[in-house]
Protein backbone atom coordinates (compact mmCIF):
# COMPACT_ATOMS: atom_id res chain seq x y z
CA UNK A 1 0.00 0.00 0.00
CA UNK A 2 1.44 3.23 -1.03
CA UNK A 3 1.59 5.50 2.46
CA UNK A 4 1.01 9.10 1.21
CA UNK A 5 -1.26 11.75 2.58
CA UNK A 6 -3.14 11.19 -0.68
CA UNK A 7 -3.54 7.05 0.01
CA UNK A 8 -3.66 7.49 3.78
CA UNK A 9 -7.18 7.18 5.13
CA UNK A 10 -7.50 9.91 8.01
CA UNK A 11 -10.07 10.20 10.87
CA UNK A 12 -12.09 13.08 12.48
CA UNK A 13 -12.25 12.75 16.60
CA UNK A 14 -16.06 13.81 17.23
CA UNK A 15 -15.34 17.25 19.43
CA UNK A 16 -14.12 17.24 23.12
CA UNK A 17 -13.15 20.15 25.46
CA UNK A 18 -10.34 21.88 24.54
CA UNK A 19 -7.28 21.21 27.55
CA UNK A 20 -5.72 24.71 26.81
CA UNK A 21 -8.59 27.43 26.13
CA UNK A 22 -11.57 27.26 27.93
CA UNK A 23 -14.69 27.50 26.65
CA UNK A 24 -13.64 25.53 23.24
CA UNK A 25 -13.76 22.59 22.12
CA UNK A 26 -11.23 20.18 19.99
CA UNK A 27 -11.30 18.00 17.13
CA UNK A 28 -7.89 16.20 15.52
CA UNK A 29 -7.35 15.06 12.36
CA UNK A 30 -5.59 11.35 12.94
CA UNK A 31 -3.92 8.56 10.68
CA UNK A 32 -2.57 5.22 11.50
CA UNK A 33 1.05 4.38 11.13
CA UNK A 34 1.57 0.85 9.87
CA UNK A 35 3.95 -0.87 7.72
CA UNK A 36 7.14 -0.48 5.86
CA UNK A 37 6.41 3.11 4.93
CA UNK A 38 5.36 4.23 8.25
CA UNK A 39 8.72 6.16 9.00
CA UNK A 40 8.56 8.25 5.76
CA UNK A 41 4.77 9.04 6.66
CA UNK A 42 5.74 9.57 9.95
CA UNK A 43 8.49 12.11 8.55
CA UNK A 44 5.92 13.94 5.78
CA UNK A 45 3.32 14.71 7.87
CA UNK A 46 5.71 15.91 10.73
CA UNK A 47 6.65 18.53 8.34
CA UNK A 48 3.17 19.40 7.75
CA UNK A 49 2.30 20.43 11.45
CA UNK A 50 1.15 16.52 12.71
CA UNK A 51 2.13 15.23 15.72
CA UNK A 52 2.96 11.30 16.51
CA UNK A 53 0.74 9.37 19.71
CA UNK A 54 2.05 5.65 19.67
CA UNK A 55 0.99 4.40 16.69
CA UNK A 56 -1.21 7.46 15.36
CA UNK A 57 -0.26 10.96 14.23
CA UNK A 58 -2.74 13.87 14.67
CA UNK A 59 -3.25 17.67 13.90
CA UNK A 60 -6.22 19.58 15.34
CA UNK A 61 -9.13 20.05 13.10
CA UNK A 62 -11.20 22.81 15.39
CA UNK A 63 -14.04 24.22 14.02
CA UNK A 64 -13.19 28.21 13.88
CA UNK A 65 -10.54 27.87 15.58
CA UNK A 66 -6.64 27.69 14.69
CA UNK A 67 -5.06 28.45 17.97
CA UNK A 68 -2.64 25.40 18.38
CA UNK A 69 -0.10 26.07 16.14
CA UNK A 70 2.65 23.52 15.44
CA UNK A 71 6.28 24.67 16.17
CA UNK A 72 10.14 24.01 15.63
CA UNK A 73 13.32 25.07 17.35
CA UNK A 74 15.98 26.00 14.50
CA UNK A 75 18.24 24.09 15.89
CA UNK A 76 21.19 25.22 13.97
CA UNK A 77 20.59 28.76 14.45
CA UNK A 78 19.76 28.64 18.31
CA UNK A 79 21.85 30.93 20.34
CA UNK A 80 21.42 30.24 24.44
CA UNK A 81 20.43 33.21 26.06
CA UNK A 82 22.13 33.91 29.74
CA UNK A 83 19.32 32.26 31.32
CA UNK A 84 19.44 29.36 29.51
CA UNK A 85 23.53 29.01 30.24
CA UNK A 86 22.63 29.61 33.94
CA UNK A 87 20.41 26.77 33.44
CA UNK A 88 23.01 24.60 31.93
CA UNK A 89 25.25 25.55 35.14
CA UNK A 90 22.85 24.51 37.50
CA UNK A 91 22.39 21.05 35.96
CA UNK A 92 26.05 20.14 34.82
CA UNK A 93 26.22 17.59 37.26
CA UNK A 94 23.29 15.98 35.39
CA UNK A 95 24.63 13.69 32.50
CA UNK A 96 22.00 12.45 29.51
CA UNK A 97 21.88 9.19 27.90
CA UNK A 98 20.04 7.71 24.62
CA UNK A 99 18.57 4.19 25.70
CA UNK A 100 16.24 1.56 23.65
CA UNK A 101 12.19 2.65 23.92
CA UNK A 102 11.88 -0.08 26.63
CA UNK A 103 10.24 0.67 30.07
CA UNK A 104 11.52 0.32 33.35
CA UNK A 105 9.71 0.43 36.81
CA UNK A 106 12.28 3.22 37.75
CA UNK A 107 10.88 5.28 35.10
CA UNK A 108 7.29 4.32 35.49
CA UNK A 109 7.92 5.64 39.49
CA UNK A 110 9.98 8.91 38.25
CA UNK A 111 6.72 9.10 35.91
CA UNK A 112 4.00 8.75 38.47
CA UNK A 113 5.81 11.36 40.47
CA UNK A 114 5.44 13.78 37.99
CA UNK A 115 1.97 13.14 36.86
CA UNK A 116 0.59 14.06 40.94
CA UNK A 117 2.72 16.81 40.98
CA UNK A 118 2.31 18.13 37.58
CA UNK A 119 -0.90 17.57 36.28
CA UNK A 120 -3.37 16.44 39.43
CA UNK A 121 -6.71 15.31 38.20
CA UNK A 122 -5.74 15.31 34.74
CA UNK A 123 -6.32 11.94 32.82
CA UNK A 124 -2.76 11.02 32.48
CA UNK A 125 -2.79 10.67 36.38
CA UNK A 126 -4.86 7.08 35.97
CA UNK A 127 -2.34 5.50 33.52
CA UNK A 128 -0.79 2.09 34.83
CA UNK A 129 2.21 0.40 34.43
CA UNK A 130 0.67 -1.04 31.18
CA UNK A 131 -0.71 2.12 29.57
CA UNK A 132 3.22 3.77 30.15
CA UNK A 133 4.60 0.62 28.65
CA UNK A 134 2.29 1.18 25.53
CA UNK A 135 3.12 5.36 25.01
CA UNK A 136 6.54 4.47 24.90
CA UNK A 137 7.03 0.73 22.96
CA UNK A 138 3.90 0.62 20.48
CA UNK A 139 5.11 2.75 17.78
CA UNK A 140 5.75 1.17 14.21
CA UNK A 141 8.88 4.11 13.85
CA UNK A 142 12.16 4.96 15.09
CA UNK A 143 12.30 6.20 18.74
CA UNK A 144 14.23 6.14 21.64
CA UNK A 145 14.28 7.23 25.48
CA UNK A 146 16.91 9.93 26.99
CA UNK A 147 17.57 9.16 30.29
CA UNK A 148 19.02 11.81 32.62
CA UNK A 149 20.73 10.97 35.83
CA UNK A 150 23.15 12.22 38.20
CA UNK A 151 26.71 12.30 38.02
CA UNK A 152 27.35 12.44 41.66
CA UNK A 153 25.71 12.93 44.70
CA UNK A 154 23.29 16.37 45.10
CA UNK A 155 20.41 17.91 46.15
CA UNK A 156 19.54 14.51 48.63
CA UNK A 157 19.84 12.22 45.53
CA UNK A 158 22.15 9.29 44.92
CA UNK A 159 24.69 9.30 42.50
CA UNK A 160 22.88 7.89 38.73
CA UNK A 161 19.78 8.71 40.06
CA UNK A 162 17.11 8.70 37.25
CA UNK A 163 15.58 12.89 37.48
CA UNK A 164 14.50 12.71 33.45
CA UNK A 165 13.15 11.08 30.75
CA UNK A 166 12.46 12.09 27.34
CA UNK A 167 10.18 10.13 24.41
CA UNK A 168 11.55 11.02 21.52
CA UNK A 169 11.39 10.16 17.84
CA UNK A 170 14.79 11.03 15.77
CA UNK A 171 13.71 12.30 12.19
CA UNK A 172 15.43 13.28 9.16
CA UNK A 173 15.55 16.56 9.95
CA UNK A 174 16.15 16.39 13.41
CA UNK A 175 14.34 15.75 16.58
CA UNK A 176 10.51 15.43 17.69
CA UNK A 177 10.08 15.67 21.67
CA UNK A 178 7.03 13.12 22.13
CA UNK A 179 6.76 13.52 25.69
CA UNK A 180 8.59 14.47 28.55
CA UNK A 181 8.92 14.08 32.26
CA UNK A 182 11.33 15.00 35.19
CA UNK A 183 11.52 14.84 39.38
CA UNK A 184 8.79 17.52 40.65
CA UNK A 185 11.10 17.97 43.42
CA UNK A 186 13.94 19.35 41.59
CA UNK A 187 11.70 22.92 40.63
CA UNK A 188 14.79 25.35 41.10
CA UNK A 189 16.39 23.16 38.65
CA UNK A 190 14.42 24.00 35.94
CA UNK A 191 14.64 20.48 34.22
CA UNK A 192 12.04 20.65 31.57
CA UNK A 193 14.00 24.02 30.44
CA UNK A 194 17.49 21.69 30.61
CA UNK A 195 16.20 19.15 28.67
CA UNK A 196 15.08 21.12 25.85
CA UNK A 197 18.92 22.83 25.80
CA UNK A 198 20.28 19.19 25.31
CA UNK A 199 17.58 18.05 22.31
CA UNK A 200 18.55 21.74 20.84
CA UNK A 201 21.82 20.66 21.34
CA UNK A 202 21.55 17.33 19.65
CA UNK A 203 19.28 18.47 16.75
CA UNK A 204 22.50 20.62 15.95
CA UNK A 205 24.59 18.33 15.86
CA UNK A 206 22.55 17.16 13.53
CA UNK A 207 21.80 20.41 11.20
CA UNK A 208 17.89 20.35 11.66
CA UNK A 209 15.28 21.19 14.05
CA UNK A 210 14.00 20.42 17.23
CA UNK A 211 9.99 19.69 16.68
CA UNK A 212 8.35 21.02 20.41
CA UNK A 213 4.82 20.00 19.25
CA UNK A 214 1.62 22.99 19.71
CA UNK A 215 1.84 26.18 21.13
CA UNK A 216 -1.07 28.26 22.15
CA UNK A 217 -0.70 32.00 22.13
CA UNK A 218 -3.02 32.31 25.31
CA UNK A 219 -2.42 28.98 27.08
CA UNK A 220 -0.47 29.25 29.80
CA UNK A 221 0.73 25.70 29.57
CA UNK A 222 2.27 26.50 26.43
CA UNK A 223 4.40 30.07 27.21
CA UNK A 224 7.30 28.63 27.76
CA UNK A 225 8.13 27.27 24.56
CA UNK A 226 8.61 30.77 22.92
CA UNK A 227 11.29 31.21 25.36
CA UNK A 228 13.32 28.90 22.60
CA UNK A 229 14.03 31.06 19.46
CA UNK A 230 14.23 31.37 16.89
CA UNK A 231 11.17 29.24 16.60
CA UNK A 232 9.38 28.67 13.61
CA UNK A 233 5.87 27.84 13.24
CA UNK A 234 4.01 25.75 10.47
CA UNK A 235 1.72 27.86 7.97
CA UNK A 236 0.32 25.18 5.92
CA UNK A 237 1.01 25.49 2.04
CA UNK A 238 3.55 28.51 3.12
CA UNK A 239 5.64 26.22 4.94
CA UNK A 240 7.44 26.88 8.41
CA UNK A 241 8.11 30.70 9.17
CA UNK A 242 9.45 32.42 12.06
CA UNK A 243 7.21 32.92 14.62
CA UNK A 244 6.58 36.16 15.78
CA UNK A 245 4.63 35.32 19.25
CA UNK A 246 3.39 39.35 19.63
CA UNK A 247 1.30 38.44 16.21
CA UNK A 248 -2.57 36.35 16.37
CA UNK A 249 -1.97 32.94 15.11
CA UNK A 250 -3.40 34.32 11.31
CA UNK A 251 -1.53 36.84 11.12
CA UNK A 252 2.03 36.11 10.40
Amino acid sequence: MDHTPESAQFFLTAPSPCPYLPGQQERKLFTHLSGRRASALHHLLSDHGFRRSQNLIYRPACLDCDACQSVRVNAKAFTPATRHRRNLRINADIASEVVAPMVTSEQYGLFKRYLDARHDGGGMTQMSYLDYEFMVEDTPVRSVLIEYRMRADADGLAEGQLVGVALTDPLPDGLSMVYSFFDPALRRRGLGTMMILDHIARAAEMGGYLYLGYWVKDSPKMAYKVGFQPLEVQKGARGWVELDPDLPPDAE
